[in-house]
């Protein structure tokens, strides 16, 4: 190994969290490494978020406007594919990071590419792809954010039957004839809408009950309804046995419990996320390879007072914008205890704590219909012990909803603390509902009192005033 280099803080993992982190820790003057053995932007900015919205945006655009009066004629036609992938590759500079190295470098980081892997107390050793080997020393903190990658189950035929993930899901360059998908999650509801709205028959196949198990039912039932509507097939209850692949390029078979086999061209498993730790360094430090690296509320890890983790690695909420939520958190604290200050503000909805991923947590699924929530589950309220209320109200019969589409349907759920009269949850089913998530998000975070929310007066005639419905209802 080289001599160390030396720097305040060292980011291992160039996703939007490390990115987010070498943010915050330049911007409180901090020098700063990043280490990135892929691509400089993540998983979210070229397999994740940004490839399947940029999928998505024209099948929803498209449902929209075949439901108003006046266009629908216009847009009786398939989507054009092709445009669609184009416009899917620019958003992802086709698949080159260019621009956020470019962004780095602007705001004075240095970014090694190659494998990093923690090498005892405050270092990371770095491989890069020529063989090279460099150590880097962190003065103040190492910051793991080396995110997820998707889970394959180890089922007879599964190796050989090269089953997309959501990688090969967001980057493919054409529809399948048929594809399956195996899996309930927001992977699954997003790709079945994406690929079926672009040429593909698709089934999706589901262990459980239903769709999106992580929100009120009534989200994953729309979802799946509207999936089945536009000539989808969604199955619940089934559970694949095995795979089978037809040579390299044939048809795969997959073989449910019972014995029936459903054939497709394209097998997508959207079974879940396992962390990248396997191979950083975790068991120089007193950590397990392989394991989701635990924190506390400030993303530090307990009883390793420089070591860091913040994104999906650390299992609290896997999604882009809690990781980016954290990455700022811990460059505070990293910037504060850089600067001498110990009297760190980690209490609730302090500065230095990320209380957000457990009491305000929000959630978009761009599905036709979207579904947008943040916060608890009514279910979820009842198990922590909350006295709380449902109150629901039919989306579509607010005067903004129909106005927005003929034969609106969708459906708005709010969860009170009975106690605090504050709410705790809420969620939105509907065309055009994930935008209405913020305002939710901002009622459950600040734990606006129900009285002052009817000071909230929303404009008329939008999709807003499901808050006055919802509030009427509560009220009675």
């Amino acid at each position: 190994m080289s001599e160390a280099v030396e720097y305040d803080v060292v980011v291992l993992g160039g996703g939007p969290a490390g990115e987010n982190v070498v943010d915050r820790a330049r911007a409180a003057g901090l020098s700063t490494a990043l280490v990135e053995s892929e691509l400089v932007g993540g998983e979210c900015s070229y397999w994740a978020c940004i490839p399947s919205k940029a999928l998505l945006r024209p099948v929803l655009a498209r449902a929209d406007a075949r439901r108003v009066p006046g266009l629908a004629g216009a847009v009786a036609g398939p989507l054009d594919a092709e445009a669609v992938l184009a416009h899917r590759d620019y958003w992802t500079g086709n698949w080159k990071d260019d621009g956020q190295i470019d962004w780095l470098e602007s705001v004075g980081a240095h970014v090694y590419r190659g494998h990093g892997r923690l090498y005892g107390v405050r270092k990371v050793a770095v491989t890069s792809p020529e063989g090279e080997h460099h150590v880097l020393s962190a003065r103040h903190a190492v910051v793991v954010a080396t995110g997820t990658r998707a889970v394959i189950p180890e089922l007879p035929g599964m190796a050989d039957a090269r089953p997309w993930t959501s990688r090969e899901a967001t980057s493919a360059q054409a529809a399948p004839g048929r594809l399956l998908i195996v899996g309930g999650s927001v992977v699954a509801a997003e790709m079945a809408t994406a690929w079926q709205a672009l040429g593909s028959r698709v089934t999706l196949l589901v262990r459980g009950s239903g769709l999106l198990p992580r929100m009120e039912p009534f989200a994953g039932e729309l979802v799946a309804e509207a999936l089945r509507e536009a000539g989808a097939v969604v199955r619940t209850g089934v559970a694949v046995e095995s795979v089978v692949r037809d040579g390299s390029t044939g048809p795969v078979t997959v073989v449910l419990e019972g014995g029936e086999t459903l054939e497709g061209d394209e097998l997508l498993m959207a079974t879940g996320r396992t962390p990248r730790t396997e191979d950083i360094g975790l068991d120089t430090v007193g950590l397990t390879p392989g394991g989701w690296i635990a924190v506390d509320d400030s993303c530090r890890v307990p009883g390793i007072d420089w070591l860091y983790a913040v994104g999906d690695v650390n299992h609290r909420a896997l999604l882009t914008h809690q990781g980016k939520y954290q990455a700022r958190i811990a460059g505070s604290v990293i910037a504060a205890r850089a600067a001498g200050n110990a009297q760190l503000d980690t209490g609730r909805w302090g500065a230095h704590a990320a209380t957000a991923d457990t009491e305000a947590l929000p959630q978009a699924v761009f599905t036709d219909p979207e579904a947008a929530s943040v916060g608890l589950t009514l279910a979820e309220a009842e198990r922590a012990g909350h006295r709380v209320r449902a109150v629901d109200h039919d989306l579509g019969k607010v005067s903004g909803a129909g106005l927005y589409a003929d034969g609106y349907r969708g459906r708005a759920r709010m969860v009170v603390d009975l106690d605090r009269e504050v709410l705790l949850g809420a969620t939105f089913v509907g065309p055009g509902a994930a935008e209405l998530l913020h305002a939710a998000t901002i009622a459950v975070a600040g734990e606006v009192p129900i009285a002052r929310l009817w000071h909230a007066v929303p404009a008329f005639p939008t999709i807003s005033e499901i808050w006055l419905r919802l509030l009427e209802t509560h009220r009675g």
